[in-house]
Parts: C-alpha cells; structure tokens; sequence
C-alpha cells in the first residue's frame, strides 16, 4: 500500500516510534508513584505513562490533586533526567530508515510530548539528533500543553504553508488527535506502545507494521 501523497514534512513522535523507551518511563512513574503511598509492581500497569503529558497521566491515572500532580511531575523529573532518559534504546532499523527518509529529501522533524531539554538531551545521546532538520517538543514554561500544540508551534516556526505536505508520524492515540486536530494525516505505527484498535479508532489515516512498512508508505508513491 502506498499513501498517493509525496508527504515533504515528516513530522515524528519519540517515545515508542523512534525509541524503545517504555521501561524508563515506566521505571519513573512507579518511583514518583511511591512517593504517594501508591506502590505498583508490574511495570505493565504502568505502561498507559508512555505517549500522554506526564501531568495528565498522573492525574487522569491515579486522581491526583494539583499540586500532587505538580510534585509527582518533579519526582518523576529527577529521576529521569539520571536515570530514566537512559533505560531505552533505538528501534533496531531506525537509523537506516531515517537516513534514506534524509536521502529522499524528506524534512525530518521531532514532535514530541517530552519537555524540550529532555527531548534534545535524549536525541543527541542516542544520536538521533544529526538526522533531524528540527526538534520540537513541549516547551519548558508550559504554554504548549498538548500534542496539537506541539504540532502548531512547530508549523508556526517553520513557517510551513501547506499543512498537506506534513505527515505525523507516532505509535498511540495522542498523535493520531493531535494530527487530527490541526488538520494532518497521520501514520499510526504499529511496533510501539499502542495496537490497531487504539491507532484505528483515534482516526489514523494510515498504519505501518513497520519500518519497511513505512519506507513503502512514504516514499513509493
């Protein structure tokens, strides 16, 4: 299957569509988690912590208040900027597929959820970063709170003027709305963190098992 469209923008999420980042993220929920008196053992349960703002998962997961979520948020925080950044690994195949995507002439650009240092630190430590021509991420004041923010801001910096020649790229819902909401197609991954149902329901206008997969979609048209 091909998508007809010769898509310039590449718009990629992170987490569980470039790296296999799960136990990191995992790891960290269940340690700020603790803190609250809230032990969960089977890292699984935990799983719903990759893709969504960290703020939201605390608080639509576990109910926290405001300023519960506001102190989980810097104990998660602390412990992945140590630790939990560096529980992860790039998808095997990632780096071939992004480098013919670059050979293509495709502009490669990171659309993330992650704060914006954490995102760069991330990227340039598993040398993600050189194939990349922008990374966006959330910003450290907190004025770009969802998906679709992220998306705006980085359409806004780049000055792109036809929003049809971007394609988002991720693994769970949260980028299959977010491109949604700003008008984009979208390409649900089926190798991340979350399953055709999920990808399929939130609208993706495509899916990909893998990175062969998505090499076909994007690039024989």
């Amino acid at each position: 299957m091909t998508t007809g469209k010769n898509y310039r923008y590449l718009f990629f999420d992170l987490d569980g569509t470039l790296m296999k980042s799960g136990e990191g993220i995992e790891r960290c929920a269940q340690h700020a988690l603790r803190h609250f008196g809230i032990n969960i053992e089977n890292l699984e349960n935990l799983r719903p912590f990759v893709g969504p703002p960290l703020e939201d998962s605390f608080r639509n997961f576990y109910h926290l208040t405001s300023e519960q979520v506001h102190e989980a948020t810097r104990i998660y925080g602390e412990r992945y900027a140590r630790l939990g950044a560096y529980e992860a690994e790039p998808y095997e195949g990632v780096f071939n597929f992004l480098q013919k995507m670059k050979d293509a002439g495709k502009v490669l650009v990171l659309a993330t959820s992650k704060k914006i240092i954490m995102a760069q630190r991330v990227t340039e430590h598993f040398k993600l970063a050189p194939y990349f021509d922008y990374i966006g991420a959330r910003d450290e004041a907190g004025t770009l709170h969802t998906k679709a923010d992220v998306i705006r801001n980085i359409i806004q910096t780049l000055g792109i003027e036809n929003i049809q020649e971007i394609v988002m790229i991720g693994d769970r819902k949260f980028d299959i709305i977010g491109a949604n909401e700003v008008g984009l197609d979208s390409i649900g991954v089926l190798y991340g963190y979350g399953d055709a149902e999920e990808l399929t329901e939130a609208g993706a206008t495509y899916l990909a098992a893998d990175y062969q997969e998505l090499e076909t979609l994007l690039l024989k048209n």
